[in-house]
């Protein structure tokens, strides 16, 4: 494993542990080179109660890249309106070490304007 790789991970570890500790629902974001996936999970991380990512038909049109900024904002519409549909309004933000930047800081925005607090 790599380093960058190895301190991404200590950082989502630390984030993880904190939202277990508050009890709130999680949005998790794992981006990889060719798809984005956000995920809700329970206060206590057990169960997965919301998923959306690139790979899931209708979300990105034929011919669309599944890794760009526009991309990670039809995610982050999806996920909030599976959330709304489970009864959750409010979560924890979880971006898995990841920088709050460029599809990360989309996906967010995009969650937040369809309606998810965090």
């Amino acid at each position: 494993m790599h380093k960058k790789n190895k301190q991404r991970i200590k950082k989502a570890t630390k984030t993880r542990i904190k939202l277990r500790e508050l009890g709130v629902p999680a949005l998790s974001v794992h981006k990889t080179g060719q798809h984005l996936y956000a995920q809700i999970f329970s206060g206590d991380g057990q169960s997965t109660l919301a998923s959306a990512s690139t790979q899931e038909k209708g979300l990105i049109a034929d011919g669309n890249s599944c890794t760009n900024i526009d991309a990670a904002k039809a995610v982050g519409t999806a996920i909030a309106e599976k959330a709304k549909k489970a009864g959750i309004e409010s979560v924890g933000f979880d971006r898995s070490g990841f920088i709050y930047h460029g599809k990360v800081k989309a996906l967010a925005d995009a969650a937040r304007e369809a309606g998810l607090k965090f």
